[in-house]
């Protein structure tokens, strides 16, 4: 017999609902502690380049860019769990099944650079293996930089880059955590722009914090002082957990700073997390180049819609006559 109290009858299920929220609020508490004492800190370091030889890509592919353009992307991936509450609830098999529809993406895209966040190494919580490494085997990439922000035993995620081309000189940099339970960072690698003339240039995958604005100008500020100093055109793809209309907004910040262009910041159609409808994932270039095309993929790879665009370089002024 249950008892009955001043609120009525004590129910069963309301017990097992409450033990439900307490253990979830408990696990979000223990992992924002766990990746808060596992964050990487200390200088920028140099990531090694992972390569390989990957099958040959279908030359078939209408996305495949010309020989003197590229096509970059950038995705959130959520450490392999698509839309799931967390990774840590589901098995390694449904984790390469999630990379694995990632993957069919990326050769249907056949996209030459793609920019990951939320990206695993070796976890405990995502089936202990490397997905960048795995993502780059089963997209064709024939090489793949990983910058570690969080880093402990069985744990490691970060950022990543993905490319057909050489990368040169890795940097990898985590941010000063401040009050942030969620360390954030950036890598940055070098390429050879595809054709003539000569040119080098950056190639970014950034995550800023989802939380505090004032930290997120701080790293913004980390974020330009790095690229000022590296001194090269820059492609800054990333989730920038923000967007353009935000009071103050980071991203304009950058974009002003560092002399880069959006592709129609103000288009309330482009919208890349569908959880807020917000724009949080962006790809902003320097002046060198301009946008051919620019599209927000479908959702249900992730919380967030990757986003894919084909670059060229601009056409300089015209002399005076």
């Amino acid at each position: 017999m249950h008892r009955i109290g001043r609120f009525g009858r004590f129910r069963p299920e309301s017990l097992n609902a409450a033990r439900n929220a307490l253990i979830t609020l408990w696990t979000c508490v223990a992992g924002s502690l766990l990746l808060a004492a596992c964050a990487t800190s200390g200088a920028p370091t140099a990531p090694a380049i992972g390569s390989m030889s990957p099958q040959p890509r279908l030359e078939s592919v209408a996305t495949v860019s010309a020989p003197d353009q590229l096509t970059v992307m950038t995705m959130n991936i959520a450490h392999a769990r698509r839309d799931g509450f967390h990774q840590l609830f589901q098995s390694t098999s449904t984790a390469i099944d999630n990379l694995n529809a990632i993957g069919a993406v990326l050769r249907q895209q056949a996209p030459d650079i793609v920019a990951l966040q939320e990206a695993d190494g070796p976890s405990f919580w995502s089936g202990n293996f490397n997905h960048v490494a795995y993502l780059a085997e089963t997209g064709a990439f024939a090489h793949h930089v990983r910058g570690e922000h969080v880093r402990g035993p069985r744990l490691s995620y970060g950022t990543a880059l993905l490319s057909d081309k050489d990368l040169r000189d890795p940097l990898a940099v985590t941010f000063e955590r401040g009050l942030s339970p969620l360390p954030k960072g950036f890598v940055v690698s070098a390429i050879q722009w595809p054709g003539a003339p000569p040119l080098q240039v950056d190639l970014v995958s950034l995550h800023l914090d989802p939380f505090n604005p004032s930290l997120r100008r701080k790293q913004a500020a980390e974020l330009i002082d790095t690229l000022r100093a590296r001194g090269l055109p820059v492609i800054l793809m990333g989730d920038f957990n923000t967007d353009w209309q935000e009071e103050g907004s980071v991203l304009r910040l950058i974009v002003e700073t560092l002399g880069l262009k959006a592709y129609q910041p103000h288009n309330p159609q482009l919208q890349t997390f569908p959880a807020l409808a917000k724009r949080l994932d962006w790809i902003l270039i320097s002046e060198h180049f301009e946008f051919l095309s620019h599209e927000i993929l479908p959702a249900g790879l992730s919380d967030h819609r990757g986003v894919i665009a084909r670059l060229k370089l601009a056409t300089p002024p015209s002399s005076p006559l």
